[in-house]
């Protein structure tokens, strides 16, 4: 194999089926940390006999049974690996765990095998990366600038090519910033569908496990290995890797509003933050501007009182006993928590709680936000001269993402006037991270980048991606259900999952209904030589939904089985014959929506 066999996921098990030998996979990956000569991405080195051991405890290449099977990836050093020792990036704190940790267990039990343990910010306090008693990681892009924490060491390994993929943790922003400034994705799973058993806290209420990846199918195809309920994990929840694949056509995407928007005296970040912003317009979704004061006074909480305690809680025996050990900065963070009251503390939680009510409407007036993953790149210079001011503006656009309890993911959208990466973060709901993983998608594929720092162009996207097995009736929608439009939400209300657009067979003709509010369609069914071919949409819902959704459809409108041009069929809108009578035939525009623009234009 030669250096430029790419480690995406994809490329890797075409490479397997072909032939290729496991073992060489492995050499290469120890070839390219040699080839890297940076001493600040790893902390600990798996020896390569003990890897090509695992490797053979495999068995025969068996995608299916194992969905990771011989994919290397690497671990922040504040996740358990049995027979690794975990520092945390704190040499006196280290310990040699006796077991996995859960997500680690998982990815294993997939066929992934562990390389070695990556640097971080001190304890994961942190979004610069070189907050470490270590070598500090060097961007993988440009070396002057800040590699981006606290996951750095991971970030830096997945640019490389040296792993397929890694974990990081992210409380703060720490598994998107690195992501963004190193040209890779970053997935921040919606809080508790990963694991943080094994995991040493920062913030336990916040912590996620976060996912960097060169794709987006291949931080997807981690995230269901490893989205598993875990009763060892208080905090864990069960978040089903389902809804990812096509995303819908017309998604309302909120934005911060342009006088909102904070970007530092960096003019090239902002111009390519508007162009990724052009970029999702052209795809036709619709940008909503969005007032984000309450989002960065959310932020703003997360280094008061609340969760700077919080971050203290979690060592507080190891730091009153050796606070000396620390970071001069992590120090001083955790330090300034003595002096908290539990008093403070609560005040922290109202305050949250207030934000959090003024903010739901909002939130929920919209799919998705997008905004830029960071405001601005940071040399090492001027990171230097404001440790403290330059770290708490790499995360104006991520902080308030685990205190208003959404997922997220940061993708390259292009690169700057300057060649930097340019990067945006998409955030949904909880539980929405299969939309926000799809939405991601189109957008890499549009961005015609390299993966990380490498010259290996995006692989084409992979069809049918493992997702939660669950029971789901598909349905047909042709009218103000479609996305975009005004009863679109109640379809996701219900938990429906978009699926595809496509065409019914030519035996249908359209109709806008007289009196309906709002306008409504009439699809019916006539023959074969009286019908056109009409674009439709096609969702999923659970059964339970499916029932509640049937039993509110008003008369004249119905459910029927309509036929699609693929050949297949599925429950879908159909009209009354008696409610067509007055209305009009507007057959001849192909669709609803084509309709309404056409009459509107």
């Amino acid at each position: 194999m030669s250096m430029d066999q790419p480690f995406d996921i994809a490329s890797l098990h075409e490479a397997y089926a072909a032939g290729l030998a496991v073992d060489v996979v492995i050499d290469q990956a120890y070839a390219r940390i040699t080839a890297a000569d940076d001493p600040g991405i790893f902390l600990h080195l798996a020896e390569i006999d003990t890897v090509k051991a695992a490797a053979a405890a495999l068995g025969p290449f068996d995608p299916a049974a194992k969905p990771l099977w011989g994919i290397p990836f690497a671990v922040k050093d504040n996740i358990d690996v049995a027979g690794m020792p975990t520092t945390a990036a704190c040499p006196d704190y280290a310990y040699m765990p006796d077991a996995d940790a859960t997500v680690v267990r998982l990815l294993k039990a997939a066929g992934a095998l562990v390389i070695g343990k990556t640097n971080l910010d001190q304890f994961a306090t942190g979004l610069v990366g070189v907050r470490t008693p270590f070598p500090v990681p060097r961007n993988a892009i440009d070396p002057t600038l800040v590699p981006g924490g606290s996951s750095s060491g991971s970030a830096v390994a997945t640019a490389r090519g040296i792993v397929s993929f890694a974990l990081g943790t992210d409380t703060a922003g720490s598994g998107r910033i690195p992501a963004g400034l190193n040209n890779i994705i970053g997935l921040k799973p919606t809080v508790g569908a990963l694991s943080t058993s094994g995991v040493i806290p920062a913030c336990r209420t916040l912590d996620c496990v976060s996912i960097f990846a060169l794709t987006v199918d291949d931080a997807w195809r981690v995230f269901s290995v490893a989205a598993q309920a875990d009763a060892t994990d208080p905090y864990s929840r069960t978040i089903p890797a389902i809804g990812y694949g096509a995303s819908p056509p017309v998604l309302k995407i909120g934005v911060p509003a342009l006088a909102d928007r904070q970007f530092f005296g960096d003019d090239a970040m902002a111009a390519a933050y508007t162009e990724a912003l052009s970029k999702l317009s052209a795809m036709g979704h619709q940008l909503i501007e969005l007032p984000f004061a309450d989002f960065y006074a959310t932020a703003n909480l997360l280094y008061e009182g609340a969760w700077v305690a919080e971050r203290y809680a979690a060592i507080q025996p190891f730091f009153d006993a050796h606070e000396a050990s620390l970071h001069p900065v992590t120090r001083k963070i955790y330090g300034g928590a003595k002096s908290l009251s539990a008093a403070d503390a609560f005040k922290g939680f109202y305050a949250l709680q207030a934000l959090k009510k003024k903010l739901e409407a909002l939130i929920a007036s919209v799919d998705l936000l997008c905004v830029p993953t960071a405001p601005r790149h940071f040399t090492l210079a001027e990171l230097a001269a404001e440790p403290i001011r330059e770290n708490s503006r790499l995360g104006t656009y991520t902080n308030f993402v685990n205190l208003l309890d959404l997922c997220g993911m940061a993708v390259p959208t292009g690169k700057r006037t300057d060649g930097l990466p340019a990067s945006i973060t998409l955030l949904g709901p909880a539980g929405k991270d299969g939309l926000v993983a799809s939405l991601a998608r189109d957008l890499h594929e549009r961005s015609g980048l390299a993966l990380g720092a490498t010259a290996w162009r995006l692989p084409k996207a992979e069809p049918g991606l493992p997702t939660s097995p669950e029971d789901r009736i598909e349905l047909v929608v042709v009218g103000a259900h479609l996305s975009g439009m005004p009863l679109n939400g109640e379809l996701k209300a219900l938990g429906a999952h978009f699926l595809r657009e496509t065409r019914t067979t030519a035996t249908y003709r359209l109709f806008s209904l007289a009196g309906t509010v709002p306008p409504k369609p009439g699809l019916l069914r006539v023959s074969d030589a009286a019908g056109g071919s009409i674009d439709v949409e096609v969702w999923s819902l659970s059964p339970d939904a499916f029932g509640r959704f049937v039993a509110a459809i008003p008369a004249p409108l119905g459910i029927g089985t309509l036929a699609l041009e693929d050949g297949s069929s599925a429950k879908g809108f159909v009209v009354e014959a008696s409610a067509v009578t007055d209305a009009l035939d507007i057959t001849a525009h192909r669709g609803w929506r084509s309709y309404l623009q056409e009459i509107t234009a």
